[in-house]
C-alpha cells in the first residue's frame, strides 16, 4: 500500500543542476531513514545519500560538496539537490525509505526511479 514516487529527472548539461523529489504515500505510521540510490548502465546500484529521522546525512564520496539531501517530514518527502553535475552522475536515481507501519514493523520501500542524464 506504500508508494514512493520520484520526480525531477531529465537531461542536463555538465555543470548544471537538478533537484529530485520523492513523495511517500499510503498507510503507515512514520518514516525512518530516507535516501537516494542510483544505478548507472552496467553498474550495480549504489547509495548516493541518506538522511535519518533526526536530519543526520551521509553521502558517497563522489558527490560530497555537490549534492545535498533534505527531507520534509510534514510532506513525507525527501529531496536531492544536485549541483555541478558530471557525466558520470548519469544514472537512474531511486528513492528509498524505511517505513514504520502501524503494527510497529519496519519495511523498506523503493521508488520506480527517475532518469538523470548529464551530457552535452
Amino acid at each position: 500500500q506504500v508508494q514512493l514516487v520520484e520526480s525531477g529527472g531529465g537531461l542536463v548539461q555538465p555543470g548544471g543542476s537538478l533537484r529530485l523529489s520523492c513523495v511517500a504515500s499510503g498507510n503507515f505510521l512514520d518514516i525512518d531513514t530516507m535516501g537516494w540510490y542510483r544505478q548507472a548502465p552496467g553498474r550495480e546500484r549504489e547509495l548516493v545519500a541518506v538522511i535519518s529521522s533526526d536530519g543526520t546525512t551521509n553521502y558517497v564520496d563522489s558527490v560530497k560538496g555537490r549534492f545535498t539531501i533534505s527531507r520534509d517530514n510534514a510532506e513525507k518527502s525527501v529531496y536531492l539537490q544536485m549541483n555541478s553535475l558530471k557525466p558520470e552522475d548519469t544514472a537512474v536515481y531511486y528513492c528509498n525509505a524505511n517505513i514504520l507501519h502501524y503494527v510497529r514493523t519496519y519495511v523498506n520501500y523503493w521508488g520506480r526511479g527517475t532518469l538523470v542524464t548529464v551530457s552535452s
